[in-house]
């Protein structure tokens, strides 16, 4: 279903009411050329894999409006991995409109989302950063980077005994990607890492 799923495991601040850790899921589409194929992963061998990688590109921060919920019970048909990958975060799964569409038009049944409320239709809707009350509802935000991913395969040049240049796939480019995801919480006490200091 060209789906990319980012699951993050948040420690959590005992001595203010929160429990050990919370788990927050962002799933979104994958697009074609994103990451090299697995296929073409499995036959590149990695030389010395105990070494600790540099990305090659750092590609720019991308800044998601995740603003409907994904139900964890059906969320299969998005995605087999899903139940896994989101066990500890079934209440929190969250996903974008435009992505959405997207799935629906292949077919994903349209029950498993349930658009979430919105700084434009509830004008009181703060960001969390700047709401006093710990017990009321707002826009989180969350950033997480991703320091090293396959995203390109390289090509290198040879010439054969006539002189005809020809390309090959020689090795993995790596990748260096950051993402800012902005999501509705029921209270801001599930997202007390996200306040002006």
């Amino acid at each position: 279903q060209e789906v990319k799923i980012f699951r993050a495991l948040i420690l959590g601040e005992l001595e203010r009411g929160q429990s050990q850790f919370q788990a927050v899921c962002f799933v979104t589409r994958l697009h074609r050329n994103e990451i090299i194929p697995s296929e073409s992963m499995a036959k590149l061998r990695q030389k010395n894999p105990r070494t600790v990688r540099q990305a090659e590109e750092v590609r720019g921060l991308e800044h998601l409006s995740m603003d409907v919920a994904v139900n964890f019970s059906k969320g299969a048909q998005l995605s087999s991995h899903l139940h896994n990958v989101c066990a500890e975060a079934k209440e929190a799964i969250y996903t974008r409109e435009e992505d959405v569409k997207f799935w629906l038009e292949k077919g994903v049944d349209g029950s498993m989302f349930e658009v979430l409320p919105q700084g434009s239709d509830v004008p009181e809707l703060q960001r969390c950063r700047l709401c006093p009350d710990r017990w009321k509802p707002c826009i989180c935000s969350y950033s997480l980077s991703i320091e090293w991913y396959p995203c390109m395969l390289k090509y290198c040049k040879s010439r054969d005994a006539g002189g005809k240049v020809s390309s090959y796939k020689c090795g993995i480019r790596s990748c260096q990607k950051g993402y800012t995801f902005d999501y509705y919480v029921p209270q801001k006490q599930l997202c007390l890492w996200d306040e002006e200091t």
